[in-house]
């Protein structure tokens, strides 16, 4: 039995494995590193050890610290969630000697399932159609593109996120391509290993789920759509596909039982496709619980950290896991912080309100307050919506995304909403190469119109007054403009970055909940009573939003989308002044390599410097065409946000 289970990870997967534990009546223990000592798992969990270190290789990639926090804390079991070790079969082994029970598929299957190159010959020795692909971690890498033919794509055989993947399309770019994915390879899985594979245009990404017991008996758990996705990693997942009908779903499962079963499979696993005018080509077999299990957990009911934990344990699997049925449709979004308009650049800072609404579920490893940092993957939540059909489920997700509380940085939130929203989603015509058809600009289309804007402002600024008269301030200080003589006129800003300027509210009161209120152009009686909801009409539409405030915040939730409203003055103008072609660091990291030198003729937009943040790395351009007139950090720097590194004098 496992009385106490260790989770080997961080951030929402590590809260998801805590959660069914609990149920099972298992205790649980959290390992955090430095930056995660006040994280949301670490209070999630009974018990929380620190194996200190701030980057994946000083903290959850070190398995001798790992299974000394489980002996310091007497656990019985570690789970690894995924990524970090959670295809490390040396560290499974380790749990294993260590007399401990690991939570995940034997050390040999994770061996030859866990290598893309091993996996690709096992399957295709078993008859399932494979892409053609040659190791070139060694060198050979020319040879090798001219024999599998342009485009390419390099994959990092131990990985997994779109971490260490690059498409070159011509032999100049290779050598440069395969270099950065070995370094991100090593980076993020502790393995170079990378290999070339034949680049296939626009498929759709279809995987299996699938189950196996003690006894190596596995199942089909049906199929996840994993097409959307940016940069190699999926951004949005569900089940089942409309694309795939029964037979296809029959002979796909048997497809990944079949490789499930050779290797003597033991607990969840999944088997990637592509797949693409009705045929379909093994893509990679991951050993481990995916991030977008909970689309197949929707509809079929099956709690698969449960079947994970039964099966560690020695037991069967229930009888209802062996005649598993597809009810409605699932799709889950993922949520992170980062910049879809800037190359869907991570973002890191601090949240200031993270709130989802109940009608859908939400994995997630943050609260307001919470620190996305430089060292980790900056998803912030998974959010997850289920419905009779995949039209309601769609709906059902857009909606809950639009009226969420995110407040405090940049993220994709208005991006998958244009996705969920837009035509050809909503049609199922979908493949891996949305994102490259439809800009990213003309799909983060502002929830609120510029006069549902200016409403959610009035709404801010007669709930702030209303309630600071009735001495239910919720403010922490009152801004310079408000005046203390309610039936003058009074004068408030708010800024938002829904908005390129200021928005000023100016009002009036003329009764106990009516105002007349100026705002942009117009001038508009408006009646407010902070009720529960909220009851606000103006000029003469009646709405029900609900506000929240968070110092001098407010977020107004309306039908429509959020508004995040900052009350001014907040911000003084920027006093430092920056040469216009300083190439400044778009977030905290770490130096990998300066492509250039002082006195080098630059083009716009050609690469200067390559730094690795949030595990990734990232191609600095030249900001304008000129000289490089001085370089201000060298290989190995770790430098800050908004950091000059290079500056360049225009030509």
């Amino acid at each position: 039995m496992i009385s106490k289970l260790l989770v080997a990870n961080r951030g929402e997967i590590a809260v998801r494995v805590f959660e069914t534990a609990a149920k099972m009546g298992i205790s649980t223990v959290a390992v955090y590193s430095d930056p995660d000592r006040h994280a949301v798992f670490t209070r999630a969990a009974d018990e929380a050890v620190s194996i200190g270190g701030s980057s994946p290789a000083e903290s959850y990639l070190r398995g001798d610290a790992i299974i000394e926090a489980a002996r310091a804390a007497e656990a019985s079991a570690i789970h690894p969630g995924y990524g970090f070790l959670s295809e490390n079969a040396a560290f499974a082994r380790a749990v294993l000697d260590a007399g401990l029970i690991w939570v995940g598929p034997p050390p040999n299957a994770i061996d030859v399932m866990g290598s893309k190159l091993a996996s690709k010959k096992l399957v295709a020795q078993a008859g399932v159609p494979t892409l053609p692909s040659i190791d070139v971690t060694d060198g050979g890498a020319g040879e090798a593109a001219s024999r599998i033919g342009y485009p390419v794509l390099i994959k990092a055989s131990a990985g997994g996120g779109g971490k260490g993947m690059r498409i070159v399309d011509d032999p100049d770019s290779l050598e440069d391509a395969v270099a950065g994915a070995k370094r991100e390879a090593a980076s993020a899985f502790g393995d170079d290993t990378v290999f070339l594979e034949k680049y296939l245009e626009a498929p759709r990404h279809i995987e299996i789920q699938v189950f196996a017991d003690h006894t190596g008996r596995a199942l089909s758990l049906f199929e996840r759509e994993c097409s959307i996705q940016r940069r190699h990693q999926k951004i949005i997942e569900e089940s089942p596909s409309v694309a795939i009908d029964a037979e296809l779903r029959a002979k796909m499962g048997a497809a990944a039982v079949d490789a499930a079963e050779a290797v003597g499979y033991v607990g969840a696993g999944t088997v990637e496709f592509l797949f693409k005018d009705g045929d379909f080509w093994f893509l990679e077999m991951n050993t481990r619980l995916q991030v977008e299990h909970p689309v197949t957990e929707m509809v079929t009911g099956l709690d698969l950290v449960e079947l994970q934990l039964l099966t560690a344990m020695g037991d069967d699997l229930p009888p209802r896991a062996w005649t598993p049925s597809i009810s409605g449709h699932a799709i889950e979004a993922r949520l992170y912080a980062e910049d879809p308009l800037n190359d869907y650049l991570p973002v890191t800072g601090r949240l200031i309100e993270f709130r989802v609404p109940d009608s859908v579920r939400t994995d997630t490893g943050v609260a307001a307050g919470s620190v996305v940092s430089v060292h980790y993957d900056p998803m912030l939540a998974k959010v997850i919506a289920h419905g009779d059909d995949r039209a309601s489920a769609a709906r059902l997700l857009a909606l809950a995304l639009r009226r969420s509380v995110v407040a405090g940085m940049t993220t994709n939130r208005e991006l998958l909403v244009g996705i969920l929203e837009h035509p050809e989603f909503m049609s199922g015509e979908i493949d891996t190469h949305f994102l490259e058809r439809h800009d990213p600009v003309g799909l983060s289309t502002p929830f609120l119109t510029p006069a549902e804007l200016h409403g959610a402002a009035v709404v801010a600024a007669l709930d702030a007054s209303v309630r600071r008269r009735s001495k239910a301030t919720v403010l922490r200080s009152i801004p310079s403009g408000w005046r203390n003589n309610p039936s003058s006129m009074q004068s408030v800003s708010f800024s938002s970055p829904a908005a390129r300027e200021p928005i000023d509210v100016r009002y009036v009161s003329t009764g106990k909940s009516t105002f007349m209120v100026e705002v942009g152009d117009e001038l508009i009686e408006a009646r407010y009573q902070p009720d529960s909801p909220a009851i606000f009409e103006l000029g003469g539409k009646i709405t029900r939003p609900r506000i929240s405030w968070t110092g001098d915040v407010a977020h107004v939730v309306t039908f429509d989308g959020t508004a995040e409203l900052w009350m001014l003055p907040r911000f003084a103008p920027s006093q430092i002044d920056i040469d216009p072609g300083s190439l400044q660091s778009p977030m905290p990291g770490k130096i990998l390599q300066v492509l250039t030198e002082e006195g080098a003729e630059v083009e716009q937009g050609d690469a200067l410097i390559v730094m690795e943040a949030m595990k990734m790395e990232h191609t600095l351009r030249s900001p304008t065409a000129g000289t490089v007139a001085s370089i201000l950090v060298q290989v190995g720097d770790q430098v800050e946000g908004d950091a000059v590194l290079a500056i360049v004098h225009e030509a």
